[in-house]
């Protein structure tokens, strides 16, 4: 009996997934705003809406009738924000949070769903990056790129999903990377962090699909994005960095057709396959290629702070810091905070 069920098992496996299959390639062929789920009335809130890329969204939410709620910890950025969508006529609230303090971030979930109501889409979009070789990053940086970039979708995510439960409605959107996919040197605890919020998308959207509800998850992987404040020096071989628009344009619309996944631009998911195609040597050299210019960079930066500062800081300070400790300090003071 055993072996007759497993048989139907597979048997039902292939036809359902034929279907799907089917499905899928008939819907390539339909307009993406044939597509597009209406979210007149939603409520969305953004993390890191202060600046950037989240400011993007947040406009283009509005634009479509969403109720938008900015999270950020830089006060000035979220203001900004949430004046420019007004301005704009749309509806925004804004309100400080630190993504690295879980208990901040559960209660101004708090605060939201009695202020303004209950959140049917969350946009996990605050990112931060140290742009260090691994030795060369202090641990309270490491630290802080795991607690934005990965820790924080759990804690917003447990804070606005029960709700979501609740309704059986809801979309929690991931902005990863693709380097959420492919390592990079001198982005070893980003690149960690980025994996991590892919693995947590797709296994999240498993066990809401597992237990029967109807919540959408997406995960967007871009590749570099010039002009926010994190990759500016990042000059790539072969392929050009991605405006912030057309990034945001991208996030509302996988939004909009429940993507589950949407690496921009779409091309290199041919990147993806060639990852694992290919002997990890060409891979591994190809990849090495793209960002060559940048470690480069990375390191003639790194070596000008040296030979300017270490005239003017001491071997020691009074308190022990040795001349590592500053410079790294003095280096990563550049980088963009969350």
């Amino acid at each position: 009996m055993s072996f007759l069920r497993s048989t139907g098992d597979i048997i039902g496996f292939l036809l359902i997934s034929l279907m799907h299959i089917i499905e899928s390639i008939v819907k390539s062929f339909i307009p993406a705003k044939y597509k597009m789920k209406s979210i007149s009335g939603e409520i969305a809130l953004v993390t890191g809406g202060g600046g950037g890329l989240g400011k993007l969204i947040a406009l283009r939410l509005s634009n479509l009738g969403a109720i938008v709620v900015i999270w950020d910890v830089n006060k000035d950025g979220m203001e900004e924000t949430v004046k420019l969508v007004q301005a704009a006529g749309g509806t925004c609230y804004g309100y400080v949070c630190d993504l690295c303090d879980r208990e901040d971030v559960y209660k101004k979930a708090a605060i939201v769903k009695e202020e303004v109501g209950k959140v049917t889409i969350l946009i996990n979009n605050a990112g931060v990056v140290s742009g260090t070789k691994f030795l060369d990053t202090p641990d309270k940086l490491i630290i802080r790129t795991m607690d934005v970039n990965v820790m924080s979708h759990f804690w917003t995510t447990k804070a606005f999903l029960p709700s979501m439960i609740e309704n059986n409605k809801g979309h929690i959107v991931s902005i990863a990377s693709l380097a959420g996919h492919i390592g990079v040197p001198t982005l070893v605890d980003y690149c960690t962090s980025k994996f991590a919020a892919v693995g947590f998308e797709e296994a999240l959207h498993m066990e809401l699909a597992a237990d029967g509800y109807n919540i959408n998850t997406t995960v967007i992987c871009p590749f570099f994005i010039r002009s926010t404040g994190m990759f500016d020096d990042f000059m790539p071989r072969f392929f050009s960095r991605l405006s912030p628009n057309e990034v945001a344009d991208r996030v509302v619309s996988a939004m909009r057709c429940n993507e589950k996944i949407a690496v921009v631009p779409g091309y290199l998911y041919l990147l993806l396959v060639a990852k694992w195609a290919f002997p990890w040597a060409c891979a591994g050299m190809f990849i090495r290629g793209i960002v060559q210019d940048f470690v480069k960079h990375k390191e003639r930066t790194k070596s000008t702070a040296d030979k300017e500062n270490i005239s003017t800081i001491p071997s020691k300070n009074p308190n022990g810091t040795n001349i590592h400790q500053q410079l790294t300090r003095h280096i990563s003071n550049s980088e963009r905070k969350p």
